[in-house]
């Protein structure tokens, strides 16, 4: 099970050390079978991967370029500069990096570029409420695999994040029988029946207990809980028990 905590453009130096609580935690449960992921802005990347150090806790990065070598690129940040200041993981395709202007092709060759440096991707897919109500959730989605994932042959390094883009912010969640029927559509895309599938848009320590009885959700991408060690805890925590 896969916790995935997504700090947008959030934290600085001094607010580090409120997670001195969430390793403590992590390495007393480092035999349970979840992994913590934390994605901090780029800035705080480096004093994670020295304060996450010897601990069971991995750094991902929020966004990449789609080079992976140095350019004119004013900036910028490549998926070789991330995984040099210890990223292991990247987060690519969120909803609003796509409302900023990204498309799913720009987002193909992102994925590519940081699969070829040996970073594992984080893909977001969703729709928007516009195409919910049009009936087009299932278009939507299949169209974003298939262009985003285009021309890669391995998926094994690639953990999906399904993200509605009407939930991210809102407090609003699908219905659980929606969300359980979606993520089983979205695996059926996949020849990998192990594929990891994640839910991610307004995941709080008040609805995990809701969405914690989806049998077929590999984990969750926290967004605003998760900048709050105490919530971030809770919502691990009321998903075992």
């Amino acid at each position: 099970m896969y916790f995935v905590a997504n700090w947008k453009m959030f934290g600085d130096l001094k607010g580090l050390n409120s997670l001195n609580d969430v390793i403590k935690f992590a390495m007393k449960n480092k035999r349970k079978n979840f992994k913590v992921i934390y994605c901090p802005p780029s800035t705080l990347i480096f004093p994670l991967f020295k304060k996450f150090k010897n601990t069971p806790i991995d750094l991902g990065g929020q966004n990449s370029h789609e080079s992976e070598n140095y350019g004119p690129y004013t900036g910028s940040i490549n998926s070789k500069m991330l995984m040099d200041v210890g990223a292991k993981y990247l987060i690519l395709g969120h909803s609003e990096n796509r409302q900023s202007g990204e498309n799913d092709r720009l987002i193909n060759l992102k994925i590519k570029s940081a699969l070829k440096i040996g970073l594992k991707i984080i893909f977001c897919i969703g729709e928007t409420l516009k195409e919910k109500q049009n009936n087009k959730t299932n278009q939507i989605l299949s169209n974003q695999i298939k262009i985003g994932l285009n021309g890669i042959k391995n998926k094994s390094k690639i953990i999906i994040a399904y993200e509605p883009v009407w939930s991210i912010g809102t407090g609003l969640i699908p219905k659980l029988s929606d969300l359980n029927s979606l993520i089983l559509f979205i695996k059926k895309k996949f020849k990998n029946k192990s594929q990891k599938i994640l839910y991610g848009g307004s995941v709080n320590e008040n609805n995990i207990n809701q969405l914690k009885t989806i049998n077929s959700v590999d984990g969750f991408l926290v967004g605003a809980a998760s900048q709050d060690a105490k919530k971030f805890i809770d919502i691990i925590k009321k998903t075992y028990n």
